[in-house]
């Protein structure tokens, strides 16, 4: 069980995770995200998908994936992405001892250095929380494309997103095997339906979230 577009109401309740951007002005930008790479059957796909439309997108790596494949990482920095932590080897936090997840995801930060964090399914138990917050930027989602779900359809997925989707999201796909028949049907038309729009396609950085963080913050203090 999952949620495709993630509640105002939890996105409240964590007010420190990242779950979208909030954009003044007019010209909406969408934030691609990639999780559980990167894989030379599927990454590179991704890249050359993304450089059509001048798009870039943050990837959350897997350590072990990096580690075997490190010209992949390579060519991702090289098309001027930016990559974030997914734990080393994709721990489920919900299921792991704290001492060892902070290890892994430590692991991992040192190997792509980065602040950037998203933990595996988005679990996270509070005293993990209270510690990787004071470390490290915790990206979540705004919407869920569901892309790694093989019972949904391609179509599914776009509706997903497209259905949801807006100004500012941050939006979940995964550049892995197990995504990869519903991926390759849906980008490119993402890509071109949100070009279309108006849109354009950037990264995260730790620099874009505390900006935004110290605004909405004000925002918040004068209201």
């Amino acid at each position: 069980m999952y949620l495709i577009k993630t509640p105002r109401v939890i996105q409240r309740l964590f007010p420190t995770f990242h779950w979208r951007v909030d954009q003044p002005g007019d010209s909406p930008t969408l934030y691609l995200t990639f999780d559980d790479g990167p894989i030379p059957q599927v990454t590179p796909w991704v890249l050359e998908q993304l450089a059509k439309y001048d798009a870039k997108a943050t990837f959350f790596c897997v350590g072990n994936n990096v580690r075997r494949h490190p010209e992949v990482l390579r060519q991702t920095l090289d098309a001027g992405h930016v990559v974030g932590n997914h734990t080393t080897h994709h721990l489920d936090g919900w299921k792991t001892d704290n001492v060892p997840y902070f290890h892994d995801v430590r692991h991992c930060a040192v190997q792509l250095k980065t602040t950037l964090f998203r933990p595996p399914y988005g679990r996270l138990k509070p005293s993990q929380v209270q510690f990787l917050q004071r470390h490290y930027e915790i990206v979540m989602w705004d919407v869920l494309s569901g892309d790694f779900d093989p019972e949904l359809t391609p179509e599914d997925c776009y509706d997903n997103v497209v259905d949801n989707a807006g100004p500012g999201s941050i939006v979940v796909l995964h550049d892995s095997l197990k995504s990869e028949e519903n991926l390759r049907n849906i980008l490119p038309r993402l890509l071109e339906h949100y070009s279309a729009l108006g849109y354009s396609f950037a990264s995260l950085t730790p620099e874009l979230l505390l900006d935004r963080q110290s605004a909405a913050d004000a925002q918040l203090r004068t209201a």
